[in-house]
């Protein structure tokens, strides 16, 4: 795989998707992962990448649709983008300020 999918936390435990990261919690993003998802497609990995979806970056879930589902609207730096569910549980997250996560 590429370094754009490595992570930057070796722990394991913390980490959770931004599918459930709750709403307005600051996270850091650790890895991208195709996770247990067979349709994933790397392709789709490499464009979360390119969107600037990187490990070290902070993250925030601003917003999802109808029902609590998709899109779910998440802010990276300035930008908010609009993801699918799928797109949202490949990339992975520790709360902002817990250990193993870059400041």
């Amino acid at each position: 795989m590429n370094n754009f999918v490595q992570s930057v936390s070796p722990d394991r435990e913390n980490r959770f998707s931004v599918a459930s990261l709750p709403f307005m919690v600051e996270a850091t993003i650790v890895s991208l992962t195709p996770g247990n998802f067979s349709r994933v497609d790397p392709k789709m990995l490499m464009r979360l990448a390119e969107l600037g979806f990187l490990p070290g970056e902070k993250t925030t879930v601003l917003r999802r649709g109808p029902g609590g589902r998709e899109p779910i609207a998440v802010q990276v730096g300035d930008t908010m983008f609009a993801l699918r569910a799928i797109e949202a549980e490949c990339i992975e997250v520790v709360l902002t300020g817990t250990e193993g996560a870059r400041s």
